[in-house]
């Protein structure tokens, strides 16, 4: 049994913080110290006993779960949301009144069948619930009461189950980006001893310098990628450590070394660790202290393997010889589940449940744990996170090679491509036509040309949330860095269209019209992009993620005033008028053309000039009003009126 366990006390320094963290582990930055604690036998298989200890942790932590219960109510239609009527659908009960004890230098595994709730216990103990969902009276450490989620979350390391990693990172890159946001009080020397102590102990220091990689980018093999997601969620070296089925989708092979890993750091610094498996197989099995079997939410058993198999026996069953006490529970689970309740904790006689006499200072101690990261994180600067994440950014924009080419190829093929269609453009008043067409279409181009990023931002999404979920940055500083780094890529883009198509078409030879002309494409380029970055956030997928973009600059692009006069719009569209991302740039390319031609006439009345109806200053004028009428039986002023028409004058 595990020996109490003294509360935790967090180094001077160390940095933490109390955000509600979804995805990803807590934002405890200290590292755990704690008492020396026996190891007991898992079951009847031998195990190793625990390696020498290189420090003498002098705190540590158990965790006591009693009678926790979790229900979730079922969401209703947008429709009753709209009237605030409530669900009449029945609350669902996930979990029922699960008790157990997490000793220190100990794994305890939680195993059921599918769909029995493990996922959500263990979000619940790591805190990962709202204050309304938490029972504050269910969960103990050190025999002291949890009244908040906030506790829980900055001393629970939490590692979910996914691996949510950035490919084309390094492993200690990964590392240190995570040490810089979670250590922020340590220097840079001692991040990256951390960060070099962490690689040693977590076996990944020989691919220290290759690259995570993914499904497309070949990188490392997943049960070291597993390795890198459990450093990222305890670079702060939390005293508890929980993992959603972190043997999920690898070998056996690589199971048994992740397992190994842990149970070596359970043993060598004392950590509390508790973690979810499917069926983990025979030699996994000695690595692990207690099992806690759940089906339907409840317990069916909580003890030992050895104890699991006494209780198998007690029943009147014979375990095959080719099977394992646990892999026979899962076949006889509904029988186990219907057993006396006192079979189901028969090798667990240190669980007790006496109500705590909680202490003021000792819970205070506790208690206090919520604030330190509050107080720490209020003083972190945010240009801080910025500076790192612009760091980050431009290491992953620079090596994604295709992002790079697609881009100049892009602007090359279709700044030629429309200087060679529009090629030495006349400057009359049949000209007019021409370069609102020229202008129209180059919109719509670039526009549509940051499509092939939203793959890019779909796969960072799910990073993004998982830290800063937990605290580790701002969205804003994410933003606010992500404009930075791609402000002189996509000036160059535009240069790269802006000056092909600029001169060849002939378009207005002033200097000062073309950089005016080269910073609008600049613009447009950065607008496309936060365009792409913002449906991104709120796409699922890919292909819904292209649909909706496409969509969306279709509406913009019909409500331009290209194709229908402001006039014509009906009054329920109307308000698409001023929002399109097409209006404002058309009518900037049109004044900027047309500025310095403002006092110039394209056509006369007469042979005689002797009134002259189109001038420069109406070139101008026709992306907002007219400014004098003409006759409609004079056909020398067709176009002028064709194009007056289409731009709602």
């Amino acid at each position: 049994m595990a020996s109490p366990c003294t509360t935790y006390h967090p180094s001077p320094g160390s940095p933490e913080n109390d955000s509600m963290i979804l995805f990803s582990t807590s934002t405890s930055c200290s590292p755990a110290k704690e008492s020396t604690i026996t190891h007991s036998n898992s079951s009847s298989f031998n195990s190793s006993s625990p390696p020498p200890r290189q420090s003498s942790p002098d705190k540590t932590y158990e965790l006591r779960i009693r009678n926790l219960s979790y229900t979730i109510s079922p969401n209703g239609s947008i429709f009753s949301s709209l009237l605030m009527k409530k669900s009449t659908k029945p609350k669902t009960t996930i979990l029922k009144s699960v008790s157990f004890v997490a000793g220190c230098s100990e794994i305890l595994a939680i195993v059921g069948p599918s769909g029995t709730g493990k996922s959500t216990l263990l979000r619940v103990i790591s805190g990962r619930v709202s204050d309304k969902e938490f029972d504050p009276k269910s969960v103990y450490l050190n025999d002291h009461a949890i009244t908040t989620p906030v506790q829980l979350r900055n001393i629970c390391g939490y590692v979910a189950q996914e691996d949510n990693l950035l490919p084309l990172l390094t492993v200690k890159e990964t590392l240190m980006f995570s040490a810089k946001f979670r250590l922020r009080g340590m220097s840079s020397k001692e991040r990256e001893e951390r960060v070099e102590s962490l690689m040693q102990e977590l076996g990944l220091d020989h691919v220290a310098n290759n690259f995570v990689g993914d499904e497309e980018n070949r990188g490392i093999s997943g049960g070291e990628r597993k390795r890198v997601s459990i450093g990222v969620d305890m670079i702060h070296d939390p005293p508890i450590l929980l993992l959603d089925e972190p043997t999920s989708g690898l070998d056996s092979s690589s199971a048994l070394q992740v397992i190994e890993l842990l149970s070596s750091m359970a043993k060598t610094k004392q950590r509390t660790i508790v973690l979810s498996i499917h069926q983990p197989s025979y030699r996994i099995l000695q690595y692990i202290s207690n099992l806690l079997i759940l089906s339907h939410g409840s317990v069916v058993h909580y003890g030992s393997l050895q104890s699991l198999e006494e209780n198998i026996s007690r029943m009147g069953y014979e375990i095959p010889i080719q099977l394992n006490p646990l892999e026979f529970a899962m076949e006889i689970i509904s029988v186990l589940e219907n057993q006396e309740p006192h079979f189901k904790h028969q090798s667990c006689s240190y669980l007790r449940w006496e109500e705590a006499i909680i202490q003021d200072t000792a819970n205070k101690e506790v208690i206090d744990q919520g604030k330190i990261g509050a107080v720490s994180n209020a003083h972190c600067s945010s240009l801080f996170e910025i500076a790192v994440l612009c760091s980050r950014f431009w290491k992953i924009i620079y090596r994604t090679k295709q992002l790079f080419l697609a881009r100049t190829m892009q602007a090359l093929v279709g700044g030629f491509g429309l200087g060679s269609v529009y090629i030495k453009m006349r400057n009359d008043e049949g000209a007019v036509a021409e370069r609102l067409g020229l202008f129209a279409f180059s919109l719509s181009f670039l526009l549509s040309s940051t499509v092939e990023a939203l793959p890019i931002y779909l796969q960072e999404r799910r990073v993004i949330m998982k830290e800063a979920s937990r605290g580790a940055y701002k969205i804003s500083s994410y933003m606010i860095a992500n404009t930075i780094i791609f402000l002189p890529f996509l000036f160059a883009v535009a240069i790269l269209f802006a000056v092909p198509v600029y001169w060849i078409v002939g378009l207005n030879p002033s200097i000062t019209a073309f950089v005016f002309f080269t910073f609008v494409v600049w613009v447009i380029v950065l607008m496309a992009s936060s365009l792409v970055l913002f449906l991104s956030a709120i796409s699922p997928d890919f292909i819904s993620g292209n649909s909706l973009i496409c969509t969306v600059l279709g509406a913009f692009f019909l409500f331009s005033g290209y194709f229908i006069p402001k006039e014509c719009i009906p009054k329920y569209w109307l308000f698409m008028y001023y929002v399109s991302l097409y209006r404002y740039p058309l009518d900037a390319l049109l004044t900027n053309e047309y500025w310095s031609l403002r006092h110039k006439c394209f056509t006369w009345n007469d042979e005689n000039h002797s009134e002259c109806l189109l001038t420069g200053n109406d070139g101008d004028l026709l992306a907002c009003s007219c400014k004098k009428s003409v006759k409609d039986n004079n056909l020398k002023d067709y176009n002028m009126l064709e194009i007056r028409r289409t731009q709602h004058c």
